[in-house]
């Protein structure tokens, strides 16, 4: 008797494409092994493609650098310190000041060049602090200048004697005219005309300060300031004026005119012209019912040094000026004119 047992069908092999039912028979494929030099070319192009995009990613995330922008068009830095308010953003014309920094500029525009330790006094009471924090704040901006000069040499200084004066830059200066509240009529200047006569320019200030504490104390109110320069620009012109108008008169009798037209003395055949002029007006009479109309003064005063000249300095005394002298240089006025010690009784310290 034959059983008839089934056979199970051979299990096809990997590789092995052939089909029983087709009958197609194809050799089986070869895997080439992996080559280690391709291996290591294709990671190190991912390496430097990957390297490539993150640079990129991060160069995208980096801000862009600080450009060089001009002082007149920086924006204010708000400040750390609480104490300080915040200022308005803007171009430097129009920028919000604290009253400090408004003042600084104007006595800085005022007079030419001031020297820091003045203004300390005079307007910070004498700290420091904040003086330097307002100083650094406005050179920031641009809108003022600072630097440091040598004082002249004398018997009683045995070293060179340095000081620091201020003054304003154009755009200061533009920033002033717009929006410092200056009296009518007041000139503002920038930067400096003559250098070397700048310790003697920057006592100015100092000796205005005594006047001017003097005039309010009489009752004299709204003072405004003419320096040398705007004083003698308007004298030339009234001379050239006068000499065009009748060629054939004398220069000194013109210079006399011109002279009392502009209250200046008229000295040995010499306009003397003051380092700065006081205007100021007055307070009216309350005892005088007419109208009285604008009433005005003026002071003129003058900052002597030990360059002045024997001659030059009769001629100051003799001129009815306010004059001062620091106490550097009254020793050598002194022995300058220790034949005249009555000239010494009319120069007051600074």
């Amino acid at each position: 008797m034959r059983l008839d047992i089934p056979q199970e069908q051979p299990r096809r092999r990997e590789g092995d494409i052939s089909s029983p039912e087709t009958g197609n028979t194809r050799a089986p494929e070869r895997r080439v092994p992996e080559n280690p030099i391709h291996h290591h070319l294709h990671s190190r192009d991912e390496h430097t493609a990957d390297t490539r995009r993150g640079r990129q990613l991060s160069e995208a995330r980096r801000p862009e650098p600080a450009q060089d922008i001009p002082h007149g068009r920086r924006r204010p830095v708000a400040s750390t310190d609480p104490r300080r308010p915040a200022r308005a953003a803007g171009n430097v014309v129009g920028l919000e000041l604290r009253l400090e920094e408004k003042q600084l500029l104007r006595e800085a525009g005022r007079f030419r060049v001031v020297r820091t330790a003045d203004l300390r006094e005079s307007l910070y009471n004498g700290k420091t602090r904040p003086l330097e924090n307002d100083l650094k704040y406005l050179r920031d901006k641009g809108l003022i200048e600072t630097q440091q000069v040598n004082l002249r040499r004398d018997g009683r200084r045995r070293t060179i004697e340095r000081v620091e004066v201020v003054t304003l830059t154009k755009d200061g200066r533009s920033l002033l005219i717009k929006d410092g509240g200056l009296p009518k009529d007041q000139k503002v200047y920038a930067g400096l005309v003559k250098p070397r006569e700048v310790e003697h320019d920057s006592q100015i200030y100092r000796a205005y300060q005594k006047e001017a504490e003097r005039i309010e104390r009489n009752g004299g109110t709204n003072l405004r300031v003419r320096l040398d320069f705007e004083i003698k620009a308007d004298v030339q012109k009234d001379i050239y004026a006068a000499r065009k108008a009748a060629p054939t008169r004398e220069m000194a009798e013109i210079k006399e005119e011109v002279a009392a037209r502009h209250e200046l003395p008229f000295v040995n055949e010499k306009i003397q012209i003051p380092d700065a002029r006081i205007d100021y007006d007055l307070p009216r009479d309350p005892t005088n019912d007419i109208d009285q109309g604008s009433r005005t003064g003026h002071q003129d005063i003058e900052v002597l040094t030990a360059a002045y000249h024997v001659g030059h300095l009769r001629s100051k005394a003799q001129a009815g000026f306010r004059n001062y002298a620091s106490s550097a240089d009254r020793s050598s006025l002194t022995a300058k004119i220790e034949d005249d010690s009555h000239l010494m009784e009319n120069i007051l310290d600074l």
